[in-house]
C-alpha cells in the first residue's frame, strides 16, 4: 500500500471515529489509557488531590467516565511516596502489570521521583500492587511522566528531569533502553530541553513524553511551559529504524503541534496519551485540558483539568494532524 493510500484511509477512519463527548473523565489530568488483549480500556491519570492512584476500566472510551473508579494504592504518611502522586501510566509487560507514577515526601512535596509498582493478576483492578521502588535514572534531581515503550523489540523508558548541569530549575525530556519493566541499561541519552519560546512560557519546560508507531516513524510528544493556559504539545520525530539513542536522530517540530483553542474553549490541552478504536483502525489523542482560560491561584490547585479525547488525522507525508482541542458538548 502507498503512503498516500494509507494516509487516506487513515484519515478516512478517522472520520468514522466514535462519537466521543467531551469532557471524556471530569478532573483527571495526564491521561494515560491501555488497551488490553482483553478487550478493556484501562484509564489511569492525576487525580485532584494528588493522594492516591485509580484505575477504571471499560469497553469503550465513552463510558471510562461512568466507569468505577477502583483505588489500587494510595500514598504513604511520610518519607519517599508520601506527596504529590503525579501521572501514573499503567503498562503490560512480560505477562504482568506495571505503574509509573511520580512521587515527593511530605517535607519536600516537589523533590519529586519516579516509582513503580507491580501486579502479576490478569486484572489490574484486583490482585496485589507490589512497591518496587524508585526506578533510578542515573542522578538525582526533580523527576517526572515515566512512560515506557517497545520499538523492534526493544523497551525504552522516557521521562522528565531536571539536568544534572541544569543552573535553574528546568526540565527535559530523556530516553534510555530498559532491561527490565523496573530499571534502565546505559547512560540517559538527553533529547529535547526548552529552546522555544512557546517552552517557555513562566517555566522552562518539556515533559510528559508519550510515543506513537507509525507509518515507519517513531513520534513523541511532550508538553511545554506552565499548566496554564500556555501549555501546549510539542513533538520528536525519529525513523523507526534509526538508532534512537542518538538525539541527532530525532527531529523537532519548531511550533506546537497541539495549543490552546480560544474559538473552542480549551485552554492548556497537553500530557497526553494515545489509543486506538477497538478494531486498530482510527488513532485517538487523548488529553487534558480546562475549559476556562483564567486561574484563580496555582494552576496545580485547579482540579478542572479534565480528560479529553478526538481522532487523529493523517497527512499525505504520514504525520499526525491533532487539529485544535475539540469544543465540548453535552451527551
Amino acid at each position: 500500500m502507498t503512503l498516500s493510500l494509507l494516509s487516506a484511509v487513515s484519515v478516512a477512519a478517522a472520520h468514522a471515529a466514535p462519537d466521543l463527548v467531551n469532557p471524556l473523565v471530569s478532573q483527571r489530568a495526564d491521561p494515560q489509557v491501555t488497551l488490553a488483549a482483553d478487550g478493556y480500556y484501562y484509564f489511569t491519570a492525576t487525580v485532584p488531590e494528588y493522594d492516591r492512584i485509580e484505575l477504571r476500566r471499560a469497553r469503550t472510551l465513552g463510558e471510562l467516565g461512568q466507569a468505577e473508579a477502583k483505588v489500587v494504592w494510595r500514598r504513604h504518611q511520610e518519607g519517599p511516596m508520601s506527596a504529590n502522586i503525579w501521572a501514573p501510566e499503567l503498562h503490560r509487560v512480560d505477562g504482568k502489570w506495571y505503574l509509573y507514577f511520580t512521587a515527593g515526601r511530605a517535607d519536600a512535596p516537589f523533590d519529586v521521583r519516579l516509582y513503580v509498582l507491580e501486579n502479576a493478576g490478569a486484572n489490574p483492578l484486583e490482585g496485589e500492587w507490589t512497591e518496587r521502588g524508585q526506578l533510578k535514572t542515573g542522578w538525582e534531581s526533580f523527576a517526572l511522566d515515566a512512560t515506557s515503550f517497545e520499538v523492534k523489540g526493544q523497551r525504552y523508558l522516557a521521562w522528565a528531569q531536571r539536568p544534572p548541569a541544569a543552573t535553574r530549575h528546568m526540565t527535559a525530556v530523556y530516553i534510555a533502553k530498559m532491561d527490565s519493566p523496573l530499571s534502565i541499561a546505559g547512560p540517559a541519552v538527553l533529547l529535547t530541553t526548552p529552546t522555544y519560546a512557546w517552552e517557555k512560557v513562566k517555566f522552562d519546560v518539556n515533559e510528559a513524553p508519550a510515543v506513537m508507531v507509525k507509518h515507519g516513524r517513531v513520534f513523541m510528544t511532550y508538553s511545554a511551559s506552565a499548566t496554564d493556559a500556555n501549555y501546549a504539545t510539542g513533538m520528536l520525530t525519529a525513523k523507526e529504524g534509526a538508532n534512537l539513542l542518538d538525539a541527532a536522530a530525532w527531529a523537532k517540530s519548531p511550533t506546537p503541534v497541539f495549543a490552546s483553542s480560544a474559538a473552542n474553549g480549551q485552554y492548556g490541552p497537553g500530557h497526553n496519551a494515545f489509543t486506538t478504536t477497538p478494531d486498530g483502525k482510527t488513532d485517538i489523542l487523548l488529553y487534558h485540558a480546562r475549559n476556562y482560560r483564567d486561574i484563580v491561584g496555582d494552576p496545580l490547585r485547579d482540579p478542572n483539568r479534565h480528560t479529553r479525547a478526538q481522532a487523529i488525522a493523517w497527512r499525505s507525508d504520514g504525520t499526525p494532524d491533532f487539529g485544535v482541542p475539540v469544543a465540548d458538548k453535552q451527551p
